[in-house]
């Protein structure tokens, strides 16, 4: 064999061996396995088939008055005796069509999918029919019903709407089981995304338990499933075409779809949807007490091991546990067989107990878990009589503070709460404690936001009276090695909080 011959081979050798390289790093990596690709189903076009007849379009008209149509010019505001008076009024006020305070029809779009055809009930989202005089439901083989309202519910922003069954064949779906739904899990998207009619989008549940301070009962699954403006109202699916969602919102700094969207889950809607059609309106269950996230601050106060539960802040006179049952300091950390690990958790399972239904609470009461029995009230009568007790109002009838017995601690000045200080501070007759005077700047009490007229009620759930028992307490818990003191104090008209303040 020649030289030449020989470099020849080696070239080839070369050349084949890099190729052997560069396809080897296009290659799919060796962890990924063919399994993890095919649990994506290679075509959803037969589920999406199923579902299409039963997601509607909401179209929906409000009549809306005003002085002036969008984008009109507004008339200038000219001195009085302008000698262009009368030419503006010509122009403004005589223009063609231009009736003065006239109205226009504003229309909006949604979705939203059809849960019994018996009955013709159809579920969407509050803010899609908000308002609305006129709600027709579009279908998807180009029918158009009259809707009526059943009803609503902003706190979770549902409402039901009623079609009649006769005026067209209809395909209904139900819901699934949301709570069984994990990260990862491939969902589906159906809705009418700006008035484009029918679109299905495909994702995957990208997290769970959203809080996006929405409502009060904000638990939302997020997907990556392309939702956008229309989409409101519409259902997501699971793999089997079970609704476990109702999507609701997005993020998005352009108006479409980043691939962050909301659901409200099934857990939640459906059992608001079935009240909705059975009263007309909400029942939810109601414990009457106001709480407050735990802290690790709060915590170590309450000699607890871990941050966990809801600390009941106070009680609702005339609620259900205005007996004595749940005091204020008891941290709640379990209702009705389910755990409360934040503050969020307990106002959601509460409102999804049945009204009169007695269940078990178990609390920690100055360190001691026990347990009690609690019959629920009814969540609107509550609110009811919740707003009824923020009747009294702030006084200032005076600059000079009374001579009272003070004492000074924790960058506080406190005092006896007496006829004299109750006046200065416009403080409630049935609020009892101490009242602080004064705060001390870039102190640990001012970082708390503690500000003067509020009353300390407890130090270390130990009711304290005068400025000594303050002095007391206080001294008390730093003899037991405390780092910090928890403090219960009350408003001008009695609402109360938890407190931790350092004692460094």
């Amino acid at each position: 064999m020649t030289s030449n011959t020989l470099l020849r081979a080696a070239r080839r050798t070369f050349i084949a061996g890099t190729t052997a390289l560069i396809v080897g790093a296009l290659a799919v990596p060796s962890f990924v396995t063919p399994s993890v690709a095919a649990d994506g189903p290679p075509s959803v076009a037969d589920l999406a088939q199923g579902l299409l007849g039963a997601v509607v379009n909401i179209s929906t008209s409000q009549t809306v008055k005003g002085t002036e149509g969008p984008g009109a010019v507004p008339m200038p505001q000219l001195p009085e005796g302008s000698p262009f008076q009368d030419f503006f009024d010509d122009f403004f006020k005589n223009r063609p069509g231009d009736q003065g305070n006239r109205s226009q029809k504003v229309q909006s779009l949604g979705s939203g999918f059809v849960v019994d055809a018996e009955q013709g009930i159809v579920v969407t989202n509050n803010h899609v029919i908000a308002d609305a005089d006129d709600i027709e439901v579009n279908f998807s083989d180009g029918v158009t019903l009259k809707a009526t309202l059943v009803g609503t519910d902003t706190k979770t922003d549902v409402a039901v709407l009623k079609v009649d069954p006769k005026g067209h064949k209809l395909t209904a779906v139900k819901f699934g089981d949301s709570s069984k739904m994990r990260v990862g899990d491939w969902v589906m998207a159906i809705g009418n995304p700006f008035g484009l009619g029918g679109t299905v989008t495909v994702g995957i549940v990208s997290a769970r338990n959203r809080d996006i301070n929405s409502g009060p009962y904000d638990d939302f699954i997020q997907t990556d499933a392309a939702i956008n403006r229309g989409n409101s109202g519409g259902p997501l699916f699971n793999s089997v075409g079970e609704v476990i969602g109702i999507n609701t919102a997005i993020i998005s700094p352009s108006g479409g779809s980043i691939g962050i969207g909301f659901s409200i889950p099934a857990q939640l809607a459906s059992g608001v949807v079935d009240q909705l059609r059975q009263f007309g309106e909400t029942r939810r269950g109601w414990l009457g007490v106001r709480i407050q996230p735990v802290t690790d601050d709060i915590a170590e106060s309450l000699g607890m091991a871990t941050a966990k539960g809801a600390l009941v802040a106070g009680v609702i006179k005339g609620g259900p546990v205005d007996n004595g049952t749940i005091l204020a300091g008891d941290v709640i950390i379990k209702f009705d067989g389910r755990d409360v690990i934040e503050m969020r958790d307990l106002p959601r399972v509460v409102a999804e107990s049945t009204v009169g239904k007695a269940v078990d609470v178990v609390i920690v009461r100055k360190g001691v878990e026990q347990t009690v029995k609690v019959t629920l009230g009814r969540l609107e009568d509550g609110e009811k009589l919740a707003s009824g007790e923020d009747g009294n109002t702030d006084q200032d009838n005076g600059d000079k503070a009374p001579a009272v017995s003070t004492a000074s601690v924790l960058g506080m000045t406190v005092g006896e709460l007496n006829d004299e200080t109750r006046t200065k501070f416009g403080i409630a007759a049935d609020v009892s404690g101490v009242v602080i005077t004064g705060v001390a700047k870039d102190s640990a009490a001012a970082e708390r936001g503690i500000q003067a007229g509020e009353v300390i009620t407890e130090i270390a759930q130990e009711s304290v009276a005068t400025p000594k028992d303050v002095m007391d307490r206080i001294g008390a818990l730093k003899e037991q090695g405390r780092k910090n003191a928890l403090l219960m104090l009350a408003s001008k008209t009695g609402e109360l909080r938890f407190v931790t303040i350092r004692m460094d």
